[in-house]
């Protein structure tokens, strides 16, 4: 079929948009500002991209337009539709449908689908799980937020059966990894993406309060996440961690399926030793080891979660393991940009206070008491722009040495959030309304052996590239 995509750019859409030219669909696309590295990425598979949402692409006469949550029937201030093809599809009675409900119908049916859920980490997670499967032999299709380094690229179909099939339900199903998010769907459709992927196997990461703009509170989110929960089947298998209140208070209020815990010293599975290289037990046996790269206490429970989905597919712990030892991470994960006069500047996608704080945290555990940390952030996600967790920065930016902050957009005072850590030249923090008063701070700051860490969910006006140029001069 001929699919046309509105808001084709974003890391879920550009990956579905992957997912159906390798099914063999033809795909075309539009959005506003098609930007790298998606639009290269989409380019190179022979995917034609439409600048802007016109009305004119009716012409295209696809048999189906694929919907992202970029999209609304918001209307600008002089009362022009913001989406004038999507007001045309409507006026048309032309078909159209939503991303997550298209890749479940045309891609995930027949399948046994990991999903990864949670308010952190779910894109390492599943860039894990996936480099797992595929050591193990497994060759699993996925679709992840990201892209992780071993493969390349955020989606592919995967094997068409599964090369090692195992002796349970729906055992020669090919594998699918995806990563389950709980925003929601579309605007005709206010569920969790998530609830679309009907998993075999569900990971439940952790759970906090997060997207303020379109959930009142924590319970609202727990709701959602129980929802996913019940569309798991009775052969199936629900890997929660066990440290989460909140994941507890999702289970008890039911659970049809086998239940796997982690992180826990009473969990199914849990990790003893420091997190770049420790023991994994299994129901109180050792069964690995795992020696690698990465740093951070939430990456050792990350680990944890992808072991045990893993398990539930047939793979050992101790393969599981060794696949980790050669796990590279994903993109934008504390990804070192450049050294520049003995300064590092690292990119990082940390946008929820939380994150910043595990990012920060486990930097400091890996450079130790001595070095120095410069906290870069832009409070970028519409709950960091509603201001609903300011309260909480300056607990996370704690093991930051300093900290700036960029504040374009905001409508609350950043200066007066961050004032526990003192605020203005040589202080602790500092802000700055553009990009270039940014740079200009932190290249002033800066030191020979600091490292620069800059933390946003977006571009961050390319701000890695224009501190190495800086700090070059």
């Amino acid at each position: 079929m001929h699919i046309h995509i509105l808001g084709i750019c974003g890391t879920f859409m550009g990956g579905l948009a992957a997912l159906a030219r390798e099914a063999g669909h033809k795909v075309t696309g539009c959005d506003a500002g098609v930007y790298p590295p998606m639009s290269d990425q989409l380019r190179a598979l022979g995917i034609d991209l439409i600048e802007g949402f016109g009305a004119d692409q009716l012409a295209l006469q696809p048999d189906m337009f694929v919907v992202g949550n970029v999209v609304s029937r918001a209307h600008l201030a002089d009362g022009a539709p913001k989406f004038p093809l999507m007001e045309a599809i409507l006026d048309a009675g032309l078909p159209y449908t939503s991303g997550p409900q298209w890749l479940a119908e045309h891609v995930l049916q027949g399948r046994h689908v990991l999903a990864v859920a949670g308010t952190h980490g779910k894109t390492t997670t599943t860039s894990m799980l996936a480099w797992i499967l595929e050591s193990a032999g497994q060759q699993p299709g996925f679709l992840i937020g990201g892209v992780p380094l071993n493969f390349g690229v955020s989606a592919r179909l995967g094997a068409a059966q599964r090369p090692a099939p195992a002796a349970t339900p729906l055992g020669a199903a090919p594998l699918f990894v995806i990563e389950a998010d709980e925003y929601d769907t579309a605007f005709f459709d206010k569920r969790s993406k998530f609830v679309h992927y009907r998993p075999r196997t569900a990971v439940l990461n952790n759970l906090e309060f997060d997207h303020a703009d379109i959930f009142d509170d924590l319970a609202a989110i727990e709701r959602q996440f129980h929802h996913l929960v019940r569309t798991v089947p009775p052969s199936g298998r629900v890997v929660v961690n066990g440290l989460e209140e909140s994941l507890a208070r999702v289970l008890h209020t039911g659970c049809w399926s086998e239940v796997t815990s982690f992180g826990a010293a009473v969990s199914d599975f849990h990790a003893v030793g420091d997190p770049q290289a420790f023991d994994v037990v299994h129901q109180g046996r050792t069964v690995a080891r795992v020696e690698w790269s990465l740093t951070g206490v939430h990456n050792q429970l990350n680990a944890l979660a992808a072991m045990a989905a893993a398990h539930h597919v047939g793979v050992a712990p101790a393969q599981a393991a060794a696949a980790l030892s050669s796990f590279q991470n994903v993109k934008r994960r504390m990804e070192l940009r450049g050294t520049v006069g003995g300064v590092a500047v690292y990119d990082d996608f940390a946008h929820h206070p939380t994150a910043l704080r595990t990012t920060l945290d486990g930097l400091r555990r890996t450079l130790g008491a001595g070095a120095r940390i410069l906290a870069v952030f832009e409070p970028r996600s519409n709950t960091m722009k509603l201001g609903a967790m300011k309260s909480q920065l300056p607990w996370a930016l704690e093991p930051a040495d300093l900290a700036f902050c960029h504040t374009a957009g905001l409508d609350w005072d950043a200066a007066q959030a961050l004032a526990p850590l003192g605020v203005g030249p040589g202080q602790r923090a500092q802000t700055a309304p553009d990009i270039d008063t940014l740079v200009a701070q932190v290249t002033q700051a800066a030191r020979p052996g600091d490292h620069v860490v800059c933390m946003s969910n977006g571009g961050f006006g390319g701000i890695h590239a224009k501190l190495l140029q800086a700090l070059q001069k």
